[in-house]
């Protein structure tokens, strides 16, 4: 796989965003998250989704230009209409806005409603661990259903993310979940090559499991909440959580009759400082220390290495990335060279090219 400097893989899909239709601060966000995924091995929220960016502005589904509606601001909490735009531009001006609140408050929330695709979350939670604070995302889509619930077979819910960031005097924790055991692009990309999950991870129309995707993607199959058949109330208990929090809290959900496209996210952010607690001091003694004992818990036979906090693959591969450059799978190259071509932006070159 063909590996670039990030600083030339931020210009190349800047440039490609803002010759689509994008404004640039628009633009310069959302390639910088896009890129953050592919970085931290999230290659399925990461440059692959270019197409599907371009294609969106093209149809209108995505806009790229305007600013957000407040709909409430209450200094320690606000809530937003995204109208649509970028989500990667939306979570990024929110959490810049309730870090900087954060201070103040201590504690700081924002609902987001009518948000385009938010990519990886955990692609965000750096800036915010990096200042010493404490961050939680979660993002649903009450345009689209994809999982039952727990014990169901018809679908209700969307893979419902949620993510948290937690500082420590070394690398962060970095949480970043989903409610069901895979994800819609996971599942699609399976589908279109012809492949299988690793085990049932799926239901059948009529609720049986399936390792099949093309029962969810062809035949009115769901994606199974967290726990699979056994135990996937916990997954569905977070899915509930996630909706709730998005849609109940920015005002905009499921129970609406109309939704103003397909893809139209609730996100739900938290910021918290913890000098306003005990103090990040006292804080970081206590991630320190937990990360400490899990790092070097004994690992079990099955564990082909040590055991790993959560975040841990994710900051090796950033680093790797940094300084061998950001991988790109040459399919995903190949289907942002021909939008190249139609918008006459130069391609990057390989590192070591």
């Amino acid at each position: 796989m063909p590996r670039f400097a990030r600083a030339d893989l931020l210009s190349f899909a800047e440039t490609l965003l803002t010759r689509a239709g994008m404004e640039p601060d628009k633009a310069a966000v959302t390639a910088e998250v896009l890129i953050e995924g592919d970085m931290i091995g999230h290659e399925t929220h990461g440059l692959q989704l270019m197409h599907w960016y371009l294609e969106c502005l093209a149809d209108g589904s995505l806009n790229g230009v305007g600013s957000y509606e407040v709909v409430s601001d209450r200094g320690a909490a606000f809530v937003w209409d995204g109208r649509l735009l970028p989500g990667a531009w939306l979570l990024d001006r929110a959490m810049d806005q309730a870090m900087e609140r954060a201070r103040d408050h201590g504690i700081v929330a924002a609902a987001i409603r009518n948000c385009h695709h938010t990519c990886a979350l955990s692609a965000y939670l750096r800036k915010a661990t990096d200042r010493g604070l404490i961050a939680q995302l979660s993002v649903s889509n009450p345009a689209a259903a994809r999982v039952a619930p727990y014990g169901g077979t018809k679908p209700v819910l969307t893979p419902n993310p949620i993510a948290m960031g937690f500082p420590t005097t070394n690398d962060p924790v970095i949480v970043d979940v989903s409610a069901s055991i895979t994800t819609t692009t996971m599942t699609q990309l399976l589908a279109k090559k012809g492949e299988r999950y690793p085990e049932a991870w799926g239901l059948t129309a009529d609720g049986q499991p399936t390792d099949n995707p093309r029962d969810i993607t062809e035949r009115g199959g769901t994606m199974m909440p967290l726990g699979g058949a056994l135990k996937g109330h916990k997954g569905y208990g977070l899915a509930l959580m996630v909706d709730l929090l998005g849609q109940g809290l920015s005002g905009k959900g499921r129970a609406n009759t109309t939704a103003p496209g397909p893809l139209a996210q609730s996100a739900f952010l938290q910021v918290i400082d913890p000098a306003f607690f005990a103090g990040l001091d006292a804080f970081t003694e206590q991630s320190d220390w937990l990360a400490e004992a899990c790092r070097s818990n004994p690992p079990a036979p099955w564990n082909n290495g040590p055991v790993r906090v959560p975040g841990d693959s994710a900051t090796r591969k950033r680093r790797a990335a940094l300084e061998q450059g950001v991988p790109v799978a040459d399919s995903d190259l190949e289907r942002m060279a021909k939008h190249a071509a139609r918008l006459q932006v130069a391609l990057p070159q390989p590192v070591g090219v």
